[in-house]
Formats: C-alpha cells, structure tokens, sequence
C-alpha cells in the first residue's frame, strides 16, 4: 500500500469530514467550482447523515452554510438514479423553505448552491462540470432584467442571480485528463483517481492529503474502509447487471413489436404465412392468430 493513497473522498465526507477542523476541504472544493472564497460557517443536520446498519453507501449530501449565510448542498452519488435532475430541484427547495424564519420569511430567502458529484453517467454532454443558473431574459428584446436603485436598497441585493439557485453537475467518469492543470484538474484528479500531488496549492487538498491519507487510518478504520469499497463495487456492478438486462429486454420487446407489425402488414397483404414466417422470424401460429 503506497503513501500516495488517498482515502476516497465520498467515503471521507459521509464517514470522518465531520469536525470544524476538516471544513477547510469542503471549503476548498466549493471555492474551486463556484470560483469564489468560500467560508463553511456549520454543517447543517441532514436525514441521510443519520447512519444506519443498513445504510446504502451510495449517497452522502453535505449540507453547510457559507460565511455570507448562503447555502451550500454538496451531493455525492455513487449509483444512478433515473429522476436525479427531480431531486436536485426538489433539494433546493427543501433547503430554501427548511431555513426561512417566521416574520418576513421572502426576505430571509437564502441563495443554494446546489453541487452534485456524480459517479454514473447522467444526461450526454462532453463536458466533466456543468453550471447553471436562471436568469430573466426579454422575450422580444434578449436584455436580462436587473434590479431598481430602490428594489437594490430594499432587497440588500445587487442583481437577481444573487437569490437564484445555482447548480453544478461534475460528472466524475468523464474526466480523463493525464495531464492535470489548475486547481479544478487537480481536485478531479482526486474525485475520480484519489491521486493528489504533493506540491498542491490547490484549497482544501493540502488539507485532504494530511488528513486523508490511507496510511493514517487506524487498523479498524480501515477494515471499515476496505469493506464499504468492496460493497460499493458490488453494489454497483449488480446495479449495472440490472441495468444492462433492462436494455436487452427492452431491446428484445421493441424488436418483436417490430416483426409484429412487420407481420400484420404483410398478412394485410396477402402474402403467405411460411413467407411471413421467414422474413420475420415469427412461427406461423403467431402469425395465423394475428
């Protein structure tokens, strides 16, 4: 076991990345994505933090609070979920509407972050990060609606964008680069190959690589830790078997609901069943009952 192995960093954020002391690394990876500097005030209680014998490790959610009271939901995503796009907007509004006090509860509506690193292929698109944000556009004229002096005043905001959720999608799988460059490679680089480099600058990995090496651990940590990889790669190569059978059976169906077809028409034709039978692979009581 090399030094240079670093524990992986959804196991380290629903397991150890706890404590005030550790909110440097969740710091430094929302500072590299959201390109700003990036202050964990607290993480925030969440259900799927509450561990359970038989917890799935497939998903961790971090919940925090940045210094200018913004929230930030940090989602990890091991196996695939059909409806994930639903739950990242329904995450949003859950964080937005659990931290809105009585009173005068718009104004204390809070800007979400919502970030969501994810280990299985969602959508297509060439990129490995995704960004995007709402913005009030004119229908007939393209300029995008900006606040009053007086709404600014009111609203203790500049621009609507700073109440809009924004989003990002890091799709780990598709980031392949071997040759790392900037902050943001190298935090990839540690996402998807648990590689970090000595000589980083990058915020937050200096502080995962003394906190996260695998040589740290103690002897029972890592039993855990090796056990809950073994289970994930399990869990995920049944999730993918699953899959996959759904394809082939799906491809099966639409192919015989093809020759079906194919078969109606030709019976509508009047041609024969041994031709029919031939052409479309279907034995002749199928066809003959049509």
């Amino acid at each position: 076991m090399g030094m240079n192995r670093y524990i992986r960093f959804d196991w380290a954020a629903k397991y150890m990345l706890r404590n005030k002391a550790d909110f440097a690394i969740f710091e430094g990876l929302v500072s590299v994505l959201v390109n700003d500097k990036v202050t964990i005030v607290e993480l925030l209680d969440t259900e799927s933090n509450k561990e359970t014998k038989d917890d799935k490790y497939n998903r961790v959610d971090i919940k925090a609070k940045n210094s200018k009271g913004e929230i930030i939901l940090v989602e990890i995503q091991q196996t695939r979920e059909h409806d994930y796009l639903q739950r990242m907007i329904y995450g949003v509004a859950k964080a937005i509407t659990e931290h809105i006090s009585g009173g005068h509860p718009y104004k204390e509506v809070k800007k979400v972050f919502s970030i969501n690193i994810i280990y299985f292929d969602l959508g297509q698109g060439d990129d490995y990060l995704y960004h995007g944000q709402a913005t009030l556009t004119g229908v007939h004229t393209s300029d995008r609606l900006v606040l009053t002096d007086y709404e600014r005043e009111n609203l203790e905001m500049l621009t609507p964008e700073q109440v809009f959720p924004e989003y990002y999608v890091i799709r780990v799988n598709e980031f392949d680069k071997e040759t790392i460059n900037g902050w943001l490679e190298e935090w990839m680089d540690y996402l998807k190959n648990e590689r970090i480099r000595p000589d980083t600058t990058a915020p937050g990995l200096q502080e995962a690589r003394q906190r996260l090496n695998v040589m740290m651990m103690s002897d029972a940590e890592r039993k855990q830790y090796e056990h809950d990889l073994d289970t994930m790669v399990r869990d995920t190569d049944v999730m993918k078997t699953q899959l996959l059978e759904a394809e082939i059976k799906g491809r099966k169906k639409g192919e015989r609901d093809k020759a079906f077809e194919s078969a109606r028409r030709m019976k509508a034709d009047g041609m024969p069943s041994e031709l029919i039978a031939k052409y479309t692979g279907l034995d002749i009581e199928t066809i003959n009952s049509l």
